[in-house]
């Protein structure tokens, strides 16, 4: 059975180019036989967070919410596409993490953060990784870092130029240390299940 996971994006701004490194992160995962699912913050729409989902009693949290909170609890790994705005992380993506806690324990997460600047996001990454551990996940220690977004990807997501070719082959070890560390986890969550 492939790798599920769920690529998580969280712009809610009219023009975005971080889709281009979210849809390019889906493509490479299903070239290496994962099950990858895009999950975009702003096509859910939860609202700014009131109560988290296990705030609500059982079987009356919003639709969008329950079928989200299916999603993350089935899923394998996750990857966490990362824009940059003023040194910290994107509101929609924050917003729509911390509706959830429990179903995030176990599983690793990976960090893909990008701007339109030169600098790729990495303040925001940086930012991801203590946030993504407080909430039980284990980041792995590679990272995709993509500065001058609308440089490195074409509006149809395809890599351009030498920045493209770089992000590629950036890529290959992202993919490669997650799927070893999604292996692991998985494996370890069969023999002992998370003590809360």
């Amino acid at each position: 059975m492939p790798d599920r996971i769920l690529v998580i994006y969280g712009s809610y701004r009219s023009d975005r180019l971080g889709i281009r490194l979210a849809n390019f992160i889906v493509a490479g995962l299903k070239g290496r036989g994962a099950g990858p699912e895009l999950i975009d913050a702003k096509q859910i729409g939860l609202p700014l967070l009131d109560r988290m989902y296990k705030e609500y009693p059982k079987g009356a949290a919003p639709p969008q919410m329950e079928e989200l909170a299916q999603k993350i609890r089935a899923a394998d790994a996750f990857i966490f596409v990362a824009g940059e705005y003023n040194w910290g992380p994107q509101p929609g993506l924050k917003n729509l993490t911390d509706h959830y806690l429990e179903e995030w324990y176990w599983r690793p997460a990976a960090i893909a953060s990008y701007s339109a600047g030169r600098i790729g996001g990495a303040r925001s990454n940086v930012v991801w990784h203590g946030i993504l551990s407080e909430m039980g996940m284990v980041v792995i220690s590679s990272t995709l870092t993509v500065g001058t977004i609308a440089d490195t990807l074409g509006a149809d997501s395809a890599p351009r130029g030498a920045a493209g070719e770089a992000l590629q082959r950036d890529a290959e070890r992202f993919y490669k240390d997650l799927a070893w560390w999604t292996e692991a986890a998985r494996e370890q969550r069969k023999r002992q299940a998370p003590p809360y």
